[in-house]
């Protein structure tokens, strides 16, 4: 991987770690159409994390700041409550979510799963509910969906926002849960990668210290305009462009696997 590369896949995970439109379909996407597997660069992409941790920190700094000056607060209780659900499921199911994303079979159907979440996203009422007077069923139902948003193309940001409005939240309120609920799950991910490491010292520095910096950088930079842009798009309702968008790239993926067969598994017996 070049140091260009690189960076685009920094922007790639920090942009699409916050928008609506799956940050793990479009890595396999990126390794598939170069032809590079990523998850091999174990410490490149803990640092991609690190970078996308750090960007919604940072956007998110007044919401933390509260939360960590009111640890017994209901909302602090609602985000340990929507991670039981979602580390039942990532148990479960994470020899199978495994090999999905190595194999990248199944995210033409994903994306269109997700366009059609965030084309109804648009059209739904907005609530009155907030992360102070949600629900326990409200908080395990988002939870729930952000543990099904591990599958490749389905979108974490997507599904629990919608989860949120679909639980009767109002937007600004269902956009500022998911992006904290996020923090634990990015940094759990980045723990996940960090004991691959030290059972794989020799194998973990796959790529150059500057490459990998760069791309932490941009992810970083990138995550965090991104956190920023969603919250505008999602309260403004204008999710249904990134609908057509992940419909566009359903398309793409599932011509090459029934016609094209370059870079995706064929559907075809």
């Amino acid at each position: 991987m070049t140091t260009l590369q690189a960076i685009i896949m920094g922007i790639v995970q920090g942009v699409t770690e916050f928008l609506p439109i799956s940050s793990t379909g479009h890595v396999v996407l990126v390794e598939k159409l170069w032809h590079i597997h990523v998850e091999s660069d174990t410490l490149f992409i803990l640092l991609l994390h690190l970078g996308t941790l750090v960007a919604v920190l940072y956007a998110m700094r007044k919401e933390v700041a509260w939360l960590m000056s009111h640890p017994k607060s209901r909302t602090t209780w609602m985000i340990l409550v929507a991670l039981l659900p979602t580390a039942v499921v990532g148990a479960i199911c994470e020899e199978w979510f495994e090999s999905l994303f190595d194999s990248g079979i199944t995210i033409g159907f994903e994306f269109v799963i997700t366009g059609v979440v965030l084309w109804w996203m648009d059209s739904v009422a907005t609530g009155k509910k907030n992360e102070s007077t949600m629900s326990v069923s409200d908080s395990l139902w988002i939870g729930t969906f952000q543990g099904i948003a591990i599958l490749p193309a389905l979108s974490r940001s997507g599904l629990t926002i919608a989860a949120g409005l679909w639980r009767g939240m109002g937007r600004d309120a269902a956009t500022s849960f998911s992006f904290v609920l996020s923090i634990p799950a990015i940094l759990g991910a980045t723990l996940v990668k960090l004991d691959d490491i030290f059972e794989n010292p020799a194998g973990a520095l796959a790529l150059p210290w500057g490459q990998m910096l760069a791309g932490t950088l941009a992810a970083a930079i990138a995550g965090y305009f991104a956190v920023i842009g969603t919250r505008w798009l999602v309260n403004r309702s204008r999710m249904r462009i990134f609908a057509l968008y992940t419909w566009v790239l359903a398309a793409f993926v599932l011509y090459d696997q029934l016609v094209g067969h370059h870079y995706f598994p064929s559907l075809l017996p």
